[in-house]
């Protein structure tokens, strides 16, 4: 109960901090970490066809968890995957210019109807202009998303079409206006999605106001990510979730679940 108490003041202090001068990652620091022992402890617990031994500081010590799909997952029964714990799904919507999901209206939808929070995300092309790829996505993708929509920038070296890697100012600045844009449209900014070699290598975190979600399935963000701030966490691309086909990527959000209701609703 202690170390209960600590997160939820220090999780006070944050909210404080932030204010509504715009979005901020919370840190949560391990000395505010509840442990992960019963009875205490009810967070959503999902099984991994290639588990991580996780040392000290385990997902599931994160109580908000959800998915993100594309058209690999195939249909997905939303309601089973809810009751299973899944509190949202990033959903892919497009790529480049050119391209989009032929199952992003459906698992919109089903995320929808079964209550299921959704943001859309985009894959970034590095082939195209920022100002056409976010027209694509904004064609594609209705107003309505319960969260904001996110940018996926990656190396692509296995692209069949695209293989060029810009140096770091050239991707900021692509990406800064890749998020005005979808920002204008929809009144609220992105968040990026990034993985650890591309997020070394074009500093990406550079970028200002805004939220990351960073890959990291063999160890903590703290530690693969050193002094970053994320919103969201993905660990694991061989997750088992009910309702869901095969594997797929479960992510953690960073708080608590009166945080995360705040942060959905655009409060923090």
């Amino acid at each position: 109960m202690m170390r209960f108490a600590l997160m939820l003041a220090v999780t006070g202090a944050v909210l404080v901090a932030c204010g509504r001068g715009g979005p901020q990652p919370q840190a949560i620091e391990p000395s505010s970490v509840v442990d992960r022992t019963a009875p205490s402890v009810i967070y959503p617990d999902f099984g991994d066809a290639d588990p991580h031994d996780w040392e000290k500081r385990h997902p599931g010590h994160y109580p908000v968890h959800g998915v993100d799909v594309s058209r690999w997952q195939g249909p997905i029964d939303w309601r089973t995957a809810r009751a299973s714990g899944i509190s949202f799904a990033f959903l892919k919507a497009t790529e480049g210019g050119d391209v989009a999901d032929p199952l992003f209206d459906d698992h919109r939808q089903g995320a929808q109807a079964a209550g299921v929070p959704w943001g859309a995300y985009h894959y970034y092309y590095f082939c195209r202009t920022a100002r056409e790829q976010a027209r694509w996505f904004i064609q594609n993708v209705p107003k309505g998303a319960d969260l904001p929509h996110v940018l996926d920038m990656e190396w692509t070296p296995h692209s069949k079409t695209c293989t060029l890697r810009p140096d770091g100012k050239a991707i900021r600045a692509e990406a800064q206006q890749f998020l005005d844009i979808l920002e204008r449209h929809y009144g609220r900014r992105p968040i990026v999605y990034t993985t650890v070699d591309f997020y070394e290598d074009t500093d990406i975190g550079r970028l200002p106001q805004t939220e990351f979600w960073l890959r990291s399935v063999a160890g903590h963000p703290r530690q693969v990510y050193p002094r970053a701030l994320w919103r969201f966490w993905q660990y694991t691309g061989t997750g088992l979730v009910p309702g869901v086909q095969g594997k797929v990527d479960i992510n953690t959000f960073n708080g608590t679940p009166e945080i995360w209701a705040q942060w959905k609703a655009g409060n923090t």
